[in-house]
């Protein structure tokens, strides 16, 4: 693999690269809970060594995405329910803590971006609900991020991932205009710099995030984890290609954003 300058790609990167791509497949239930993800069969599909997809496999563990079981196995992990609520309570405070670092401090820039994505969310209105789905959980990892604190990226995103496969899974029907109405509400309190009111709009956010979901898990036919993450192998840093969702089982109804 190379970079778009030509830099050769390093182990890191090829790990990230590995990451996206899993991640997306797994968030967008290309890969259901439970499918096994073997280090060779990644290797191949991605252009890796077996240690490389290792690695890339205990970082996607590390976000609780993926479980590691005996003997190097790795199969794409089944949220439990019954540890929701305490991942939505522990995601709560650390996101109440993000905007309350942001609130009066973010630039133009970051600004017009925030918005951007929220436009991409609207643009992804009647589209495949698990894709509306990551992308309102990367509304909050970007949040995250314009803190530059390692410990907040770090945390808000492995908890928002977490929560985001219990959604893409257990949500109840929703229609998406009110988790993207709710983040434009959220970008115009942390612009107009009010710690508090932001904090509390959070946290009624995400409340009301965490009150959509019920568990009613969907059964779909195996397919061969090469053929799934064909598509995703290909996006590079990128955006997957259109063929992915096209390759995808059909989506079910609108559900509830992931926040």
């Amino acid at each position: 693999m190379a970079r778009e300058n030509g830099a050769a790609e390093g182990p890191t990167d090829r790990v990230g690269t590995i990451c996206r791509a899993l991640r997306r497949a797994i968030l967008e239930q290309a890969l259901e809970p439970g499918t096994k993800l073997p280090e060779d069969a990644l290797g191949e599909r991605f252009g890796v060594s077996r240690t490389i997809a290792r690695h890339a496999l205990g970082q996607l563990a590390a976000e609780g995405l993926v479980e590691l079981r005996r003997n190097r196995i790795a199969v794409v992990a089944t949220p439990s329910w019954a540890e929701a609520r305490d991942a939505f309570d522990i995601r709560i405070q650390l996101e109440r803590l993000v905007v309350r670092k942001l609130a009066g401090r973010l630039t133009k820039e970051q600004v017009a971006r925030l918005r951007a994505h929220v436009a991409a969310e609207k643009a992804a209105h009647g589209g495949p609900d698990s894709t509306s789905i990551r992308l309102a959980t990367e509304f909050h990892i970007l949040l995250a991020e314009m803190t530059q604190s390692p410990v907040l990226v770090r945390y808000v995103g492995e908890i928002a991932y977490r929560c985001c496969l219990t959604l893409s899974l257990f949500s109840r029907p929703h229609s998406s205009e009110c988790a993207v109405a709710e983040h434009g509400a959220l970008i115009d309190a942390l612009a107009a710099g009010d710690e508090a009111k932001v904090a509390d709009l959070m946290h009624e956010h995400l409340e009301s995030v965490a009150s959509r979901a019920l568990v009613q898990p969907t059964r779909r036919r195996g397919r061969d984890i090469m053929d799934i993450l064909a598509p995703y192998a290909g996006e590079g840093r990128g955006a997957p290609p259109a063929t992915a969702d096209r390759e995808a089982p059909a989506p079910r109804r609108r559900r509830s954003l992931a926040g």
